[in-house]
């Protein structure tokens, strides 16, 4: 077996890991630094909504040899609008102009065919009303909180409130990060966002669910032992999964990428950024706040508990009472368990020398010396 491989194995079966409850602080901490990042870019920039949602026109020219820089600076004084430009893979144009009416698209038009040299009767037009475009962002935004609504109820019917308010504080740093990330870039918010948005919140709930899944199972009974807190087991949850969230989210990211690099980037299919940024994004934030910030929550919250309490006091006692033990010489006179292991000890006694293969003081005939 490789390293890497054996590495994972004694991961998964909990011989090694690392404490990420007990440093939730710290990730606390850099979440709050990237969601305040996040807002003020928000509040700064703003949201760069699509025609969709403010209504518009979306104008095609044929193939041209005009740059996006010069078709932007045509657009915008046609139009008097700020325009988006994209180059599309066969050398035509997307122009994008918002909050125009029906009235103003034929001027517009040629006025473009004129600065581009293109026909204007090969230019194609697509309106988009303001209602329209207000009605698709209501459904948006309602869709979204019914979503959440839902997910509060299940994960409280399913696990507890407690694991309820977690996944939601999760999924909303999961919104911030990704919509703070939108209006940092400058692209779009379109439908295919929101899409996009769904499918990575709903990613997120599951690599969240599963964590608690394994947390559910191993808290089974806890309060019949002294071993270990609700903290300590929490902690080994997250790590029983950590090896499958990286190879699930690595997994995820790398056909992402490519839609987001690749397909938006190189071939200059740009209605592929709107969602492969979300999910982009929203992949890595997702796996980010199912092991940092949904299960280390709900071990503090938890831990609030009086019976959490008082079995925290109980196992800081045994382990105070068992270091002392040892710091001190102290020897077992019977069988008993050893410190956190549930392992019975052999017993102690002196060491004799072995006579014939046999040992000496053992209950066998020989004589002693």
């Amino acid at each position: 077996m490789s390293r890497i491989g054996a590495f994972t194995a004694r991961l998964y079966r909990g011989e090694v890991g690392y404490d990420f409850v007990g440093k939730r602080k710290i990730w606390y901490s850099i979440s709050v630094l990237i969601a305040i990042t996040a807002i003020v870019g928000l509040a700064v920039r703003g949201i760069n909504e699509s025609i969709d949602f403010k209504g518009g026109a979306v104008f095609t020219t044929p193939k041209t040899s005009i740059s996006v820089e010069e078709a932007v600076n045509d657009a915008q004084s046609a139009s008097g609008k700020t325009a988006v430009v994209q180059k599309l893979g066969n050398g035509s144009l997307r122009i994008q102009i918002a909050e125009i009416t029906t009235k103003q698209s034929d001027p517009i038009k040629a006025e473009l065919a004129k600065d581009l040299k293109v026909d204007q009767d090969a230019i194609t037009a697509d309106l988009v009303g303001p209602s329209w475009g207000s009605t698709i962002a209501n459904k948006a935004w309602t869709g979204l909180a019914i979503f959440l609504v839902l997910v509060v109820i299940y994960l409280a019917i399913a696990f507890e409130w407690r694991m309820a308010v977690a996944a939601f504080v999760a999924l909303l740093h999961d919104i911030v990060i990704t919509v703070g990330v939108y209006a940092l870039v400058g692209f779009q918010v379109s439908p295919g966002t929101v899409i996009g948005l769904l499918t990575i919140l709903g990613y997120s709930l599951y690599d969240t669910v599963v964590v608690f899944d394994s947390l559910k199972e191993q808290s089974k009974g806890i309060t019949k032992q002294t071993r270990y807190t609700y903290a300590e087991i929490a902690n080994q949850s997250i790590n029983s999964t950590l090896v499958r969230s990286i190879n699930t989210t690595v997994v995820a990211l790398l056909p992402v990428a490519g839609l987001l690099f690749i397909g938006g980037g190189f071939l200059g299919a740009g209605d592929l950024n709107d969602i492969a940024l979300s999910l982009f994004v929203g992949l890595a934030a997702g796996a980010y706040s199912s092991i940092f910030i949904a299960t280390p929550l709900v071990a503090e919250l938890k831990e609030r508990e009086p019976q959490m309490k008082a079995l925290r006091k109980r196992v800081l006692a045994k382990r105070a009472k068992e270091a002392q033990a040892a710091e001190g010489g102290e020897e077992n006179d019977g069988p008993g368990l050893a410190p956190d292991t549930g392992v019975t000890p052999a017993v102690a006694g002196p060491r004799s020398r072995t006579r014939g293969g046999r040992a000496s003081g053992s209950g066998s005939s020989g004589r002693r010396r």
